[in-house]
């Protein structure tokens, strides 16, 4: 059995944390985000040590289930304001590559038209390399403080041309390895 929830949640300097009732806010460098705690949760929160606690209120099965989740939602949150979050991706494929215009990100991965998302608030993308060039992919980082929201915004981007496994060609994320298949090689040749 985890014991996630029993852990303590250090709150680093420049962070500042908020309970009123069950709703959380946390607040840094990098921006805010609120979290409500179910009402089988408390939170215990003393400026003074700047640790952070989750504690449940009863041991029913529920509590136990949520106990672990919450305290990892919140460290995710602390965590994310201080200091953020990334999800590098790159591109494989001839002539395939991204921009960012405005508050849009731009591909082109082998369609008749540009595939352009808007980037939604608290989310930045930088691009490290536009263009494939000598072997080397495409590549940007999504960026920002709320964990969800930066890899469910690359798992958007990814899902729109994900790797086939023929070339290797598409968007994956940077380390993900790709299996790749053989092809249908001197097919009808045994006439």
């Amino acid at each position: 059995m985890s014991r996630t929830g029993n852990k303590e949640i250090e709150v680093p300097r420049g962070v500042q944390v908020t309970v009123d009732g069950p709703r959380v806010s946390v607040k840094g460098p990098l921006g805010e985000l609120s979290h409500e705690l179910p009402d089988r949760l408390e939170l215990d929160y003393r400026p003074e040590t700047g640790r952070l606690v989750v504690r449940r209120r009863d041991e029913s099965r529920q509590a136990r289930a949520l106990h672990g989740l919450h305290r990892s939602l919140l460290a995710n949150m602390v965590e994310g304001v201080a200091r953020g979050f990334s999800c590098v991706l790159e591109i494989h494929g001839t002539g395939y590559n991204v921009n960012v215009r405005g508050g849009s990100l731009v591909l082109q991965i082998g369609f008749c038209h540009e595939v352009v998302f808007d980037l939604p608030s608290g989310i930045t993308v930088e691009v490290e390399q536009s263009a494939a060039q000598a072997g080397r992919p495409a590549r940007f980082a999504v960026k920002g403080p709320d964990k969800h929201a930066v890899k469910q915004f690359a798992a958007t981007v990814r899902a729109v041309r994900p790797p086939e496994p023929y070339k290797g060609k598409g968007i994956r994320y940077d380390g993900e390895y790709v299996r790749r298949k053989e092809g249908k090689a001197f097919a009808g040749l045994d006439r």
